[in-house]
């Protein structure tokens, strides 16, 4: 028996594949042109990122849980991974990159599974704290990275002609993929997620599970600042500032239910490839910054508004 066509879990490829054709002939002449390999890279390189956040958050939500703390961690691991690196080598760098991460976790972890906080309220909070600390560690300065193996591995290098930072991508794509779709612990997610009630009387562990998936969360953050660090050639308090939107977009963009029970973690990739097309886009198109930022908080409504649709179909 056939099976039917499903419009609601498609439409995010038909969107994605509908704006690439009409960026590609609308800005056919501006530049090297949409379309133009020199462009796609570049649009990937912005990208992907994102999508390694995107993939961790993907599983917050699965949860029913949220993180709102993400962009400030991304810049907090830039600094400490720039510091470190500076006074002790790469691996040091990398693994105090990390491991701030999996601390940055816990905390938020601890007050969701375990005081009971509320996510929403427990990670504003968490996101007020990482953006003081990445405002204090250095005092606003920059932590330059001169080393330039790690540059190469981390970010800002390429490995033949593709860039570095799209290895890491697919390799979270693909850690993403096991872990949700063939591992105990993807279903253990989308239970609590879905029903904590029932989930707990199945013998889920529930503050378990939602510690772990925010600690994936915050070490997938971390991930992305070192390699953010590795990309600009340093840490910065400004780095990964405003991805905690476009990370949520993503995700939901893709399929994933805010409401918790659903995802998609092919999705969350398809999900941020498109804002970051849009994003190249309307730089294309000449929009000034505060005009990319109403067009971006659109997209964010529109998001939320098809993600709540969903729920009530």
């Amino acid at each position: 028996m056939k099976k039917k066509f499903d419009i609601q879990k498609s439409i995010i490829y038909i969107a994605f594949i509908a704006l690439f054709v009409i960026f590609s002939i609308t800005l056919r002449n501006v530049g090297a042109g949409f379309a133009s390999i020199s462009n796609i890279m570049n649009i990937l390189r912005q990208t992907c990122l994102v999508a390694i956040m995107a993939v961790g958050m993907t599983f917050v939500l699965g949860a029913a849980l949220i993180d709102l703390s993400t962009g400030p961690l991304v810049a907090c691991t830039s600094l400490v991974c720039g510091l470190f690196l500076q006074q002790y080598g790469l691996i040091a760098g990398v693994i105090a990159g990390l491991l701030f991460g999996v601390l940055a976790g816990v905390l938020n972890g601890f007050l969701i599974a375990y005081l009971k906080m509320p996510p929403f309220i427990a990670t504003l909070g968490t996101q007020t704290v990482f953006t003081g600390m990445a405002r204090t560690i250095t005092n606003l300065q920059s932590v330059p990275i001169t080393n330039k193996t790690f540059i190469n591995i981390f970010g800002g290098g390429n490995i033949g002609v593709v860039p570095s930072v799209l290895i890491w991508m697919l390799g979270v794509f693909i850690i993403g993929v096991l872990l949700m779709y063939k591992m105990p612990f993807g279903r253990k997610v989308l239970a609590v997620g879905g029903n904590t009630t029932s989930a707990k009387y199945s013998g889920i562990n529930i503050a378990k599970v939602q510690m772990n998936v925010m600690i994936l969360m915050s070490v997938l953050c971390a991930l992305a600042g070192i390699l953010w660090a590795g990309r600009f050639g340093g840490g910065r308090y400004t780095l990964g500032e405003d991805s905690g939107t476009s990370v949520i977009a993503a995700s939901v963009l893709g399929g994933t239910s805010m409401m918790g029970g659903k995802v998609s973690v092919y999705g969350a990739i398809v999900g941020a490839l498109m804002m970051g097309m849009l994003d190249n886009a309307l730089v294309m198109y000449g929009l000034s910054v505060y005009q990319q930022t109403i067009v971006r908080g659109i997209v964010i409504i529109i998001a939320v508004a098809v993600s709540t649709v969903r729920e009530d179909d």
